[in-house]
């Protein structure tokens, strides 16, 4: 005969702490570690789970937190997905991972979706985040938003990266090797032109006096290796900068179809600092915003605001730049 679900009380039996507390502390919330650590050791002990139907049904909360990408062909996407629903497991909450393939249109359809299903909040890297539905969206459900902030749509909290400090990181650095003629490519599309990043390698562009071609990737290899095919053929560029590593994988495969080599040929950055690029040869020069404090800050935000918290928070990533062979002067 199976052995009947242990309940939170028998738990809170052994560790001689109120039910309450002893719910707190297998959510992670307003206890100690220590606390925290008796209480989750006395629950493997009894055999005790969660019953998610009680709890939602109690509370009023389903235990799922929505996250949203933008585009999970970006390896370094899939990496932020995977730390973020760990970070989340943590803290007794699931997460629910959908795939906006670049689309806006899609992103507006599985963001209510979402909201529909009643998860207890969003995490969302947004493709589109001047767009107006945002401001509804966060009045019905706590959202969180990582790299971009949704201006004036009223987010729950926000980790937004300092673009105008990376793209000026990326630019200087080619400029003072002598890279004049820069080709840029972001997978930011013509429907959403409003890109904090995209605008800051404009003026960033000019200040330094660039010539610089910005063309339109796809994070899958093999459109990004198209694209890119295309800005290497005839009066190349010296250098090409990157709104993603997997973008730059595409540059990679292109320089090698044509011949060509890099940095010899041409140098290539990137902009996110996925593990795989140390890999490469040679290795990728890159700006890193520090994936493990972005996932902690976004877990943290989401699980506050799910919770009631009603201060809104914005934390700024600050990027550094990772210095690998695939950038030097460009050939005289």
């Amino acid at each position: 005969m199976p052995r009947k679900r242990a309940t939170i009380r028998e738990v809170a039996q052994a560790t001689g702490l109120s039910p309450a507390a002893v719910s707190y502390a297998l959510r992670g919330l307003q206890v100690s570690e220590e606390t925290m650590e008796r209480v989750r050791a006395a629950a493997a002990e009894l055999g005790y789970e969660a019953d998610p139907i009680a709890r939602a049904l109690a509370s009023g909360k389903t235990g799922m937190i929505g996250v949203l990408c933008g585009s999970l062909e970006d390896l370094w996407q899939q990496s932020l997905a995977v730390g973020i629903s760990r970070g989340l497991r943590e803290k007794d909450r699931y997460a629910l991972i959908l795939d906006a393939v670049g689309d806006p249109a899609r992103e507006r359809t599985l963001a209510q979706q979402l909201r529909d299903q009643r998860v207890d909040g969003l995490i969302v890297q947004p493709v589109d985040p001047a767009a107006t539905f945002w401001a509804a969206l966060c009045e019905s459900v706590p959202v969180v938003t990582i790299g971009d902030g949704l201006a004036g749509a009223g987010a729950a909290g926000e980790v937004v990266f300092d673009n105008r400090k990376g793209v000026t990181l990326a630019l200087e650095h080619l400029h003072a090797l002598g890279h004049h003629r820069i080709g840029v490519l972001t997978p930011t599309k013509a429907s959403t032109p409003d890109r904090p990043a995209d605008l800051h390698v404009s003026a960033e562009g000019e200040r330094l006096g660039l010539d610089i071609t910005v063309a339109t990737a796809p994070h899958g290899l093999a459109a990004a290796t198209e694209v890119a095919g295309r800005l290497l053929g005839g009066d190349r560029p010296t250098a090409v900068f990157c709104f993603s590593d997997s973008i730059a994988y595409g540059v990679y495969a292109a320089a090698a179809e044509r011949g060509l080599s890099i940095p010899g040929d041409v140098s290539v950055m990137g902009y996110d600092a996925h593990p795989m690029s140390g890999l490469l040869s040679p290795g990728l020069t890159t700006v890193d915003w520090n994936i493990g404090g972005i996932v902690r800050a976004a877990v943290r935000l989401v699980s506050a605001a799910a919770d009631g918290g009603a201060r809104r928070r914005r934390v700024v990533q600050l990027p550094t730049l990772r210095e690998r062979a695939s950038v030097s002067p460009p050939a005289a």
